[in-house]
């Protein structure tokens, strides 16, 4: 029977790019950007890695089709290089890529890295894919903000939440992004902003307003991985271990079978539960430091509290307000902005999550830098709730 990852793979280095709006760089100097500062942490020559895998969405004209403008951009050996994509969920699928390998023995130092350029498209959200069956299951909704509209109305309708406590909730979540991400000299947008400016916004998808969307933006993130035998030869002693990567796609129940009201996601649900389930975590609301979830809209976030079980059924608005998630709150959320503000270049979201996890548990996320903590927790929904694909990793310190 499968035992699962967990402590059997510890991150060696981690880096990340400045996101933005980068028009100086291509996607292989954002990748140089990344890949540098992981190699400096990961205290290793570039020649040790053995195997990595690209994380790129939509970058289709900039990076191709496969890895290798990786392995030119960043001169690795002659090694294997593979590129994944899984929709929003790609950084973390090449990270789970990596890690598996690892774990697996296949390889003993393995590389995953997500980039994305996203500005030079020209369009303020996910670029559309506008022929076939994959515009089809890209976005069968006709708009991002138009999808998640449905998925706030359906959540209020289901628990009976009125439209001000909503829209209060979903303030709170954009404001408390803007503080975050304030603190933060990487992320896109760095610049608080009040709750009078957010509720006074104009719509986009009744009751998305403005601030209650993330925009898209240029960046990479990437992870060098280990066994915790190899990183401990290496002089490693305060060492950050996979505890679980979990991903489920769906296969159509949401829109084929009658039965889902709209009102949650159920692939983060099944995720969460094997995750947690493989981290050994048995009530996340006590055991879970910090988490980073997939804030494409204010209501996702909301939303997504329940559904990795942090909040009661229907007590996510409230628990919102009360300032439960707030960085000084008892399950600090989005610590570095969040999608919102650190930005969400696509294939490299899931790893620039658990970079902010990675550097919260070493201590390294200077002014926005929390208490002691064991565990975080990151996750990405790509899609919609509708066709949706769901990703959730568990960070921790080896042993804990």
């Amino acid at each position: 029977m499968a035992s699962g990852i967990r402590d059997k793979v510890v991150i060696l280095g981690m880096g990340c790019s400045e996101f933005g709006e980068r028009w100086d760089c291509a996607s292989e100097d954002l990748m140089v950007e990344a890949f540098a500062e992981a190699v400096r942490d990961a205290g290793i020559d570039p020649g040790e890695i053995e195997a990595a895998w690209l994380g790129s969405a939509l970058d289709d004209v900039n990076v191709g089709n496969s890895a290798l403008p990786l392995a030119t951009a960043l001169r690795l050996g002659p090694i294997s290089v593979t590129r994944v994509e899984n929709m929003c969920a790609t950084g973390t699928e090449a990270l789970r890529a990596a890690t598996y390998a690892v774990a697996a023995g296949a390889c003993d130092i393995a590389l995953a890295l997500g980039v994305e350029k996203l500005k030079d498209t020209g369009y303020g959200g996910l670029p559309l894919r506008t022929k076939g069956l994959a515009n089809d299951l890209w976005m069968p909704y006709g708009s991002a903000p138009g999808g998640f509209a449905q998925l706030a109305g359906a959540y209020s309708a289901r628990h009976g939440i009125s439209a001000p406590d909503l829209k209060r909730a979903m303030a709170h979540v954009s404001w408390k992004s803007h503080q975050n991400g304030a603190l933060n000299a990487k992320a896109h947008l760095r610049k608080a902003v009040s709750m009078e400016t957010i509720l006074e916004a104009p719509m986009i998808a009744d009751p998305l307003g403005l601030f209650d969307c993330c925009g898209v933006s240029d960046g990479a993130a990437c992870a060098i991985v280990t066994t915790p035998d190899i990183a401990r030869g290496l002089g490693k002693s305060d060492l950050v271990s996979v505890k679980a990567v979990q991903v489920t796609g769906s296969h159509g129940w949401e829109s084929q079978y009658g039965e889902w009201d709209g009102s949650y996601v159920r692939n983060t649900r099944l995720s969460a539960a094997r995750a947690y389930a493989e981290a050994g975590v048995h009530d996340p609301r006590q055991s879970l430091g910090l988490v980073e979830v997939h804030d494409c809209f204010s209501v996702t976030e909301l939303v997504t509290m329940e559904d990795l079980g942090l909040s009661a059924e229907g007590r996510a608005t409230f628990d919102i307000l009360d300032g439960r998630y707030d960085r000084g709150g008892a399950v600090p959320c989005q610590t570095d902005g969040g999608l919102k503000c650190f930005g969400h270049p696509v294939g490299a979201s899931g790893l620039r999550m658990a970079y902010e996890v990675y550097s919260q548990l070493l201590g390294r996320a200077g002014d926005r830098q929390l208490g002691d903590i064991n565990l975080g927790l990151t996750h990405n929904l790509g899609g919609a709730p509708f066709n949706s694909v769901a990703a959730v990793s568990i960070l921790g310190r080896l042993g804990d």
